[in-house]
């Protein structure tokens, strides 16, 4: 007589060990990937820039193809007039932090000793903070305009990626039409149209966050901006600059200059300007959660707040400003990734019972 021997573990235990080995295999995967993409990050760099910047750039080449423009020709268009709005907004931006970073700094440092000495040997830290604030600005400043971090290795490094983001968003969009066929060629014959799926669903919700985020970041920009000039607080343009560049770090960026702003106005305007000041970021901010954000959300994939924030320290601890800077595109593209595959795969919804039907399952007597 044979006999059925019984499993070691009972079944939620054996599923319990299914899904820690499948997490630990996506979890090995995923620093496999980051550590090549650190090991070869001057390759890496520029594709996703060029990645970034296709998605961005993907509706004016469409147009200029409905427009009957070839396809060659359309691409170098947009390339040249994406190098033309970067280049120019780039100018402007390290322009006014240029010529107003010095005195935004002695605000700065101004306000860190005004509440350093009312808050006493508590406050002293501040002043240090506003040090290396003063570094930081000035960092970015040399980096992005004359080279004066580390030389010109360093701008040079810069001027080759930029280069080669630009040659690559040239080909992106000229080719385009052939991605689906590069990956059905790379992708297993059986899995060819969810691996095409996914790209197309994770390039959607990239192309989705860098519009949305970009037509945030000038609002956000233009109304901070405008409401510093009609205060009258010194370096306007700046911060309102230095709003633009930090709004494509969701929430933190927004935090750092608002703050900026803030203690800048009560260094030279005193505490009535400083509230006004806050009034006027807690109200461009309240604009951008309640209007702007929902209407981009709307067409693209959502992301929870502590996903963004986890992605974002994940991206610094990776690749410091540039990993912030592509933390949250990529998550938004994860994101949409793990969409497909639960549209495919996940538990079907519960069929709707009949209308003449009542709830239960119950007939009617």
């Amino acid at each position: 007589m044979q006999t059925t021997r019984a499993p070691l573990l009972p079944e939620p235990a054996r599923r319990f060990a299914a899904w820690c080995v499948v997490l630990l295999l996506g979890a090995g995967v995923a620093a496999l990937g980051i550590w090549i993409c650190v090991v070869f990050e001057t390759v890496v760099t520029p594709v996703l820039l060029a990645i970034l910047g296709t998605a961005l750039l993907g509706p004016l080449y469409r147009r200029l193809l409905a427009m009957k423009v070839r396809k060659s020709f359309a691409a170098a268009l947009t390339v040249v007039a994406v190098l033309a709005v970067v280049g120019g907004a780039t100018y402007i931006v390290v322009a006014a932090l240029i010529r107003t970073g010095d005195q935004i700094i002695t605000s700065l440092r101004q306000a860190a000793t005004d509440i350093a000495e009312h808050l006493g040997p508590a406050g002293t830290s501040l002043d240090d903070l506003a040090a290396n604030a003063e570094g930081l600005l000035k960092e970015f400043g040399g980096t992005a305009a004359t080279g004066v971090l580390t030389g010109l290795s360093v701008v040079g490094g810069m001027l080759a990626t930029a280069a080669l983001s630009l040659v690559l968003i040239f080909f992106f969009l000229r080719d385009s039409d052939r991605a689906a066929g590069a990956l059905r060629s790379l992708a297993p014959r059986a899995t060819g149209d969810l691996v095409e799926a996914m790209a197309r669903r994770a390039f959607e919700a990239v192309e989705g966050f860098m519009r949305g985020t970009t037509f945030v970041a000038l609002v956000d920009a233009v109304l901070i901006g405008l409401g510093l000039v009609v205060l009258d607080v010194p370096g306007a343009v700046g911060l309102a600059a230095l709003v633009f560049v930090t709004a494509y770090i969701p929430y933190l960026g927004a935090f750092l200059s608002g703050a900026v702003a803030v203690l800048v106005a009560l260094a030279d305007r005193g505490f009535a300007i400083a509230l006004w000041v806050l009034g006027v970021v807690l109200a461009v901010q309240m604009i951008e959660g309640y209007v702007l954000q929902p209407m981009v959300q709307s067409r693209t994939v959502q992301m929870h707040p502590a996903a963004v924030m986890l992605a974002i320290t994940a991206g610094a601890s990776v690749a410091g400003i540039l990993g912030m800077l592509l933390a949250v595109p990529l998550t938004a593209a994860a994101t949409g990734v793990l969409s497909e595959l639960k549209a495919r795969y996940g538990a079907p919804p519960p069929p709707k019972p009949d209308a003449g039907q009542p709830p239960g399952g119950l007939s009617r007597a």
